[in-house]
């Protein structure tokens, strides 16, 4: 029995040493959103929300997955984002899900499920929420990402498609980025007029194969459009000499993109006639844009949308067209930075409490609570027993103001209020600190 514990004991002292803890991180292609970070997510949140409300459009949130098929039917089943990137589990019955890649597909899922065809046309709905892609993370693009976006449901009037990118263009001009981007437009034709673009697209295409990426070759079968949106080069010379989808939309796609055109230009938002724009789901129909960045092109767009008027029927639901617009938060922020934008620092601590022994502690835990229930950003570093500390914290946290006491203070029934920009300071009654501070920070 002796020799089998012994035998027993070296194996775990011999698996003990063999077996290294991996260093635990963040998944590959995910990143954690850090508080100096987080400022940036919350600027472009605030002027999201601001413009859309101000739109007229009303917030929406769909579940973080959804059944597989939503996106087979939607986004497409031979569509990169199927085929490549769509993170699928299965439940203990068998069922398939995914988490979801973009956000169109479930919100249409959601417009058809509870009947908002009986609702007030269009339907204008907005998003902020995390999505997923099993994609090659590179910069600037994450297997997590946030996106937010807006949907309008119901009307096909062209005046619609000028206002959803101007909704768009607003958001980027409140953000300050606007001038470092382009808008491309183009209009993909609609079911009457396309299939004979596609017809002209493989004939062109036809004994060019070898000149074709492997992708490539796999989408002239599959999805023709997609030839135009490869990044290759030599696909790419191929795609400028091939054939233009404006000689082929109909008199109605002709008269809707026309249209759409005189509206931008009424609204005096720049663009460029692009006929090589296709976006990357299958979904879309007649207009369809993009955001490209001023110097890197399609490789750095930050977001995209269009029309998808046979969507909601192809899904289950009454034949109404929709049109709509996503972008990447993560695209966004990374342009702040390269334009050098800088964050409001509203959020800033104004007040940091430093209280200097146990009684002073004690007080401290009412008086942070007075000062938040009044309205001011306060905190404190209770813990902390050095002034230096504290005061050192106090600078981080960028607070305009410090309240300094201690036993002395406590006795006297004073308080000390330190100007951390000028480093003055004055005494003042305890009982009145919260109204003294109310006024200084009106100042």
């Amino acid at each position: 029995m002796n020799e089998e514990n012994n035998l027993i004991d070296n194996l775990d002292k011999n698996c003990s040493v063999s077996v290294s803890r991996e260093k635990l991180q963040s998944p590959k292609g995910t990143h954690d959103i850090l508080p100096d970070e987080y400022c940036y997510f919350e600027l472009v949140r605030n002027t999201v929300e601001k413009c859309c409300k101000e739109f007229g459009f009303g917030r929406i949130s769909t579940p973080i997955f959804e059944n597989k098929e939503l996106f087979q039917r939607s986004v497409g089943a031979i569509s990169d984002i199927v085929e490549k990137e769509l993170y699928v589990f299965k439940t203990a019955s068998g069922k398939e899900y995914a988490l979801k890649p973009e956000g169109t597909a479930g919100v249409v899922r959601a417009y058809i499920q509870h009947g908002m065809s009986s609702w007030p046309q269009p339907v204008q709905l907005y998003y902020i929420e995390p999505h997923f892609r099993h994609d090659r993370p590179q910069a600037g693009r994450f297997r997590q990402f946030h996106q937010f976006g807006f949907e309008v449901i119901g009307e096909i009037d062209p005046v619609l498609d000028a206002q959803i990118i101007q909704l768009a263009n607003q958001i980027n001009s409140d953000l300050k980025i606007s001038n470092h981007l382009k808008l491309q437009i183009n209009s993909l034709g609609c079911a009457e007029c396309r299939p004979k673009y596609i017809v002209a697209l493989k004939d062109f295409y036809f004994g060019k194969e070898r000149s074709l990426c492997d992708s490539c070759n796999n989408r002239l079968e599959k999805n023709p459009l997609r030839l135009l949106d490869c990044k290759a080069e030599d696909c790419q010379l191929l795609s400028f000499l091939a054939p233009k989808i404006s000689n082929f939309w109909c008199g109605e796609c002709a008269s809707h993109f026309t249209q759409v055109k005189e509206f931008l230009t009424e609204l005096k938002i720049p663009f460029v006639e692009n006929l090589s724009l296709v976006r990357g789901l299958d979904y879309y129909t007649r207009t369809v844009f993009e955001f490209w960045d001023e110097k890197d092109g399609a490789q750095n767009a930050i977001g995209g949308g269009g029309r998808y008027d046979k969507l909601i029927a192809d899904l289950g639901g009454v034949d109404v067209p929709a049109l709509g617009y996503a972008a990447g938060i993560e695209r966004i922020i990374a342009h702040m930075k390269t334009a050098e934008i800088k964050i409001p620092h509203d959020q800033n601590m104004q007040i940091f409490v430093a209280p200097l022994g146990v009684e002073a502690k004690k007080k401290a835990l009412k008086l942070l609570e007075d000062l938040r229930k009044a309205g001011i950003r306060a905190s404190g570093a209770l813990g902390k027993n050095s002034m230096k500390s504290q005061m050192k914290l106090a600078d981080r946290f960028g607070a305009s103001l410090a309240i300094i006491f201690g036993q002395i203070e406590i006795q006297d029934g004073t308080i000390i209020i330190r100007d951390m920009k000028k480093g003055s300071q004055e005494i003042v009654l305890f009982k009145d600190i919260v109204k003294i501070i109310k006024n200084k920070l009106k100042k």
